[in-house]
């Protein structure tokens, strides 16, 4: 309990710590944010009134205390480009978003686990050195390069999937799948990558400790060794890796979002710097950053589910 707590802590004082960067920086941006919501052609007179009412005018410790206070009480604003409130704008984009971390998280575990322990069980030969090869070329070409060949393989050239737009899975739960599909894949490709290396690297050196030798000199078989002993001690560094690249992901959404115009999050975010919404974009700062964090904290306590040897405290 101690060290939820202690975490917890830690969380709300990096997100205090987020919050008044971005604030700041959003705040010193070129743009008058009276001027985005009149229009060039205002007269001074009521862009000077406007300025007053929504407080552009208090100090900027003022103008803060009013914007986290709203933050914490759920009355995130109005966004300037979309012209509705904030709040349920994000929630209704996060969902969409949430479907292509899952499901390029799921690709990427599906596939990068079996490979990266097939290369450490065949270690220093022909099918190490192809899967370190193929993994190395996945963490070398960035996600858009996936995402405009996926384009060009599976849309353009076989028409099989949509290149662009979104469905919400409520009204059609496959629609929304298959327009996920492309995205997940260039996301998950780099991904798994990632922890195709981690997990051949975990598993090498857990392949060469001493209990490993000790069941294998007990006469186990080879596929009870490697998945039942060996897989299970690289479990958990494995996730750790994952929960990190939760981060990655919503740092490259912004671009493949953008790219199969997948009105999500980070499709929400990019026309939110586009159009310097600032209201929209410090709501989408903090709550990226409060996500990232929980995913975290959820998979430091899965690491201890897995791996009772681990304790809290």
């Amino acid at each position: 309990m101690s060290y939820l707590v202690n975490r917890l802590l830690s969380m709300m004082l990096t997100l205090f710590l987020i919050s008044v960067i971005t604030f700041t920086v959003t705040n010193i941006l070129p743009g008058d944010v009276a001027m985005m919501i009149m229009g060039t052609q205002s007269n001074p007179e009521a862009l000077a009134g406007l300025r007053q009412s929504l407080g552009l005018n208090d100090p900027l410790i003022v103008q803060y205390g009013r914007w986290i206070g709203g933050m914490l009480t759920g009355d995130w604003g109005n966004s300037l480009v979309f012209k509705e409130p904030i709040a349920p704008l994000l929630l209704q984009k996060m969902k969409a978003s949430a479907l292509i971390v899952l499901f390029s998280m799921s690709i990427a575990l599906v596939c990068a686990v079996p490979l990266g322990v097939w290369a450490a069980v065949h270690a220093n030969r022909w099918q190490d050195t192809a899967a370190s090869s193929a993994s190395l070329v996945g963490v070398s070409l960035p996600d858009f390069f996936w995402g405009i060949m996926l384009i060009l393989l599976f849309a353009r050239g076989l028409g099989w999937l949509p290149s662009s737009g979104f469905i919400d899975p409520a009204d059609d739960i496959w629609g929304a799948m298959r327009h996920a599909l492309l995205p997940s894949l260039a996301l998950g490709l780099g991904l798994m990558a990632h922890l195709t290396r981690m997990t051949r690297a975990t598993m090498t050196g857990i392949l060469n400790q001493e209990f490993i030798r000790v069941a294998r000199a007990k006469g186990l078989d080879e596929g009870t060794v490697v998945w039942r002993y060996g897989l299970a001690n690289a479990v958990g560094p494995v996730m750790t890796v994952a929960g990190l690249q939760v981060g990655y992901l919503f740092g490259s959404i912004i671009v493949i979002e953008s790219l199969f115009n997948f009105t999500g999050m980070g499709w929400l975010t990019y026309q939110a710097l586009l159009n310097r919404d600032i209201p929209l974009i410090q709501a989408s700062v903090f709550v990226i950053a409060a996500v990232v964090m929980l995913a975290n904290l959820i998979v430091d306590l899965l690491y201890v589910a897995v791996d009772p040897r681990i304790r809290l405290s």
